[in-house]
């Protein structure tokens, strides 16, 4: 008997759901919204949530609000890691959760570079930010490329996309955080790390095109069984 996946995504009807089998037909029942709503999504949830807020606390015409507003995206980074780990840790992984966990990254660091760059224009902000948020583009378009390629490539990225992220985060924090804190200078080390996120985002983004490029080429084959969609790439 085969054996189908808890949560499996059914392509006819495009429900995900609980198979049950009757006799030799598989059938997929919708799964309820409690289901869904798993509290590592909602986790995921919370972090688009906190993005509008931290946007108003931001421009708050108050002397502390840039330091609220840096602890409020703390909070969202926070869940971004909880959410991933609570989800492997309670067997709640879903295709819900991994479509809008990677989305909410995206839309929380893209808002708050576009506040850190509206708050102090100037060309050597612009560069960094324009790196980051472009290899975002870039790479989202070629995921579902790399799903194709081998575990080492995996791996390799995936290391060092967690570097790039963690210094991500933490110039985020420390620039919306601005002022000095025990006589650090809070704002040029988030400068710093902007720019070491930078450089992680480059050579990961180098990695990805690299093992794609032969996918890519105008010579490359279809995946057996596939038919190749104009809209991969779009």
């Amino acid at each position: 008997m085969a054996r189908v996946e808890r949560g499996a995504f059914d392509k006819a009807s495009g429900k995900i759901g609980r198979p049950k089998l009757h006799g030799r037909r598989i059938e997929t029942v919708p799964l309820d919204r409690e289901k869904r709503l798993n509290i590592p999504n909602q986790l995921t949830l919370l972090r688009i949530l906190l993005v509008p807020v931290i946007v108003v606390v931001f421009y708050l015409p108050l002397s502390w609000a840039s330091r609220l507003s840096a602890l409020v995206f703390a909070v969202a980074a926070l869940t971004d890691w909880l959410d991933g780990y609570l989800a492997r840790r309670w067997g709640q992984t879903s295709p819900f959760g991994a479509f809008l966990d990677p989305v909410a990254d995206k839309i929380m660091v893209a808002v708050a570079l576009i506040l850190l760059l509206q708050a102090d224009p100037n060309v050597w902000l612009t560069l960094p930010i324009i790196i980051i948020i472009g290899r975002e583009i870039t790479i989202s378009a070629l995921r579902e490329w790399m799903a194709e390629l081998g575990s080492r490539t995996t791996v390799a990225v995936s290391f060092i996309g967690k570097l790039k992220t963690a210094a991500q985060m933490g110039s985020i924090i420390a620039m919306l955080w601005r002022d000095e804190f025990l006589g650090l200078p809070v704002y040029r080390i988030g400068v710093v790390l902007l720019y070491v996120a930078a450089a992680l985002t480059l050579w990961s983004m180098s990695i990805y095109l690299k093992a794609a490029w032969p996918l890519l080429s105008p010579r490359a084959r279809p995946v057996a069984g596939e038919k190749p969609r104009q809209s991969d790439m779009g």
